[in-house]
Order: C-alpha cells, then sequence, then structure tokens
C-alpha cells in the first residue's frame, strides 16, 4: 500500500445504485431510533430486488420506529416509484452479546483500518475523490432538474497513471428515447469538464459501455446493506478489515473504530507529521481495551508511541469524542464515508 503506485483505477455509485438504496433505508432506521433513544443499540440490513425488500436486524432502542414507512420514505426521496412488498424480521439484540457492551467493551471482534494522503484538500486519493464527485454530480444534476431524463442509477469509474487522470468511465441510468450520442455529450459537457482540470483530449472517456441502460435499481438488480465496502472507505488502495458501517450502531467498532482510525490518520497528515498515514486496531468482542494499535507513515515508520498517548481508541470513549450518538448516519450512506465536511471524523486537531 505504500508502494509509489503508478497506476490505480476506483469506482463510485450513485444513491440510486442497489446496494446503495439499501445502505440508505439501513442508516435512515439507525437515525429513528437515535433521534428517540441516543443509546439504541442497532444492526439492521437490507436485501431488495425485483419488487421486494426484505428488513432484518437486531434492535434495542426505546424509539418508535416505523420500519416500512421509513424504507418507502427513503426509496421514493431517491427517486424510485415503483412498489415494494416489504418483509420485515427484527428482533432484540443478543444478551450474549449486550452483557459485553454494557460494560464498556467492543461489540464484535475484528480489524479496523484508516487512512490519509495529503495528495487532494479531502486527504484522500485523487481518483477516489473525483469517482464521488462524479457519481455526486449525476445525482445533482437529476435532482436539480437540468437532464430530466437521467434515471437514479448510476456508477463512475476513474484511472489514475502516475497522478494524471488516464481514463474516467460513468454508467448512468437513463430514459428509452434518449440517444447514447447526447447522453456522451451531456456527460462530457456538463459533468466531466466541470471537475477536471486536465486536457479532456489526453484522457479515455466511456460512457455507458454497453450501450444502453434503461432499467436500473431493484428492477434491474438485488441491492444488500454493505455491499459496497471500498466504495464506502478508500476504493481498495487501503485495507479493510471487512465490515460494513451502515446500519450499525456506534457500539460496534467495524463503525465507530473505522471511524477513529480515520480521524487520527487524518490529523497525522493534516499535521504534517506524515504525507500518508495508515491506522490499524483490532478488538475482541466484550473488551474495551484494543488487542492492537498501529500507525505507519509512508515509510512504513511507526507513530504509535506518539499517537496512543494522545488517542483513546475503547469504544465508550471513541463515542464520547465523537459524539457517535447522534442521529448523523443517512448521510453517509453514499459518496463515502470520509472526505466530507462536518462529519466529526473529518474534524482537524492540532496535536
Amino acid at each position: 500500500m505504500f508502494e509509489k503506485t503508478k497506476i490505480y483505477t476506483v469506482e463510485s455509485v450513485t444513491s440510486g445504485h442497489p446496494d446503495k438504496v439499501c445502505d440508505q433505508i439501513s442508516d435512515a432506521i439507525l437515525d429513528e431510533c437515535l433521534k428517540g433513544d441516543p443509546k439504541s443499540r442497532v444492526a439492521v440490513e437490507n436485501f431488495g430486488g425485483h419488487g421486494l425488500l426484505v428488513i432484518g436486524g437486531e434492535i434495542t432502542t426505546n424509539s418508535e420506529v416505523d420500519f416500512e414507512k421509513i424504507a418507502r420514505d427513503v426509496y421514493r426521496e431517491i427517486g424510485y416509484k415503483d412498489d415494494l412488498k416489504i418483509n420485515c424480521n427484527v428482533v432484540c439484540q443478543s444478551p450474549d452479546i449486550a452483557q459485553g457492551v454494557d460494560t464498556g467493551g467492543a461489540g464484535d471482534q475484528g480489524i479496523m483500518y484508516g487512512y490519509a494522503i495529503d495528495e487532494t484538500e479531502e486527504f484522500l486519493p485523487k481518483g477516489l475523490v473525483l469517482s464521488h464527485k462524479l457519481t455526486q454530480g449525476l445525482e445533482n444534476l437529476r435532482k436539480g432538474g437540468e437532464v430530466s431524463w437521467l434515471g437514479p442509477d448510476g456508477k463512475s469509474q476513474v484511472t489514475i497513471e502516475n497522478r494524471k487522470i488516464r481514463s474516467i468511465l460513468v454508467s448512468t441510468q437513463h430514459d428509452e428515447d434518449i440517444s447514447q450520442e447526447e447522453i456522451r455529450q451531456m456527460i462530457v459537457e456538463k459533468l466531466i469538464k466541470n471537475l477536471i482540470d486536465e486536457k479532456i483530449e489526453d484522457i479515455e472517456i466511456l460512457v455507458n459501455p454497453t450501450g444502453k441502460f434503461v432499467q436500473g435499481g431493484f428492477e434491474a438488480d438485488t441491492g444488500l446493506t454493505g455491499r459496497k465496502l471500498m466504495v464506502d472507505t478508500y476504493g481498495g488502495l487501503a485495507p479493510h478489515g471487512g465490515g460494513c458501517f451502515s446500519g450499525k450502531d456506534a457500539s460496534k467498532v467495524d463503525r465507530s473504530a473505522a471511524y477513529m482510525a480515520r480521524f487520527v490518520a487524518k490529523n497525522i497528515v493534516a499535521n504534517k507529521l506524515a504525507k500518508k498515514c495508515l491506522v490499524s486496531v483490532a478488538y475482541a468482542i466484550g473488551r474495551a481495551e484494543p488487542l492492537m494499535v498501529e500507525v505507519l507513515d509512508e515509510n512504513g515508520e511507526s507513530l504509535s508511541k506518539v499517537i496512543i498517548e494522545k488517542f483513546d481508541f475503547r469504544p465508550k470513549a471513541i463515542i464520547e469524542r465523537l459524539g457517535l450518538r447522534n442521529p448523523i448516519y443517512k448521510q453517509t450512506a453514499c459518496y463515502g464515508h470520509f472526505g466530507k465536511e462536518g462529519l466529526p471524523w473529518e474534524e482537524v486537531e492540532k496535536l
């Protein structure tokens, strides 16, 4: 990861991508639980496709939550108009897990990573930032009414070689009667040219490579909460422990510790202690103290001794420092969990 990578490719997806629909529903349910009960324990996932949505998981909360209404509201807000048959099977959290979490322990075992690089003002790789801007730009064009024939589903992919853009791929759902020539012209003129400062003639641009993208969302494909792990994090350019974020409250270290690791990595780079930083942390279920914390700079040198004195990785300490009992999660479910203004783990402090 710390080698001088000459070429890499990353992707992003729009809010209407089937997996992202599920992520948004999971995080909307989490937020609703936290609004009425900040100490809610939530682990909720969704599976959707072809007219069916299944909501399942474990929740302990004093909030009143209408799961079906939340799911339908999110689905309509994204831009889909078809109806869904919804099956819901949500139960209380296992008491075997709760007894460890109640005392401040981690909600599960696992390994989490945080990453930052001085390549962009977001402290993320250039290609990842651009890929998210392309998909976010598609949504803005659609919801802003500037391009009426765009559909909610879509993807982007960016290849970077020697820090220059080598190729851009955009796939977008569209109305039946729009030609691919018109789609390409719009994507180039209204989207890509507004986001890049390089010569467009030097970049390979691919738009809807199959030649048609009319069916999208649950009509065309299935979706699942947590299936876009690399889109959510660092595009595959840094390690990932395997646990998803959406639909989980902060007692689940899959989410909270990954946010803390990003917070530490970004602050190290922002304070010019490193050009790149990778933070690794591991937990045992029910135990508060992490099994390990490792912090590496771009040369593979450890910064752990300095950092451990300044940052507490116990789950309760993370929750308190970053304010993770607040209903802030639905906004994270699309276009990455990192690099966005206003999120507590993106704040920079003087070290």
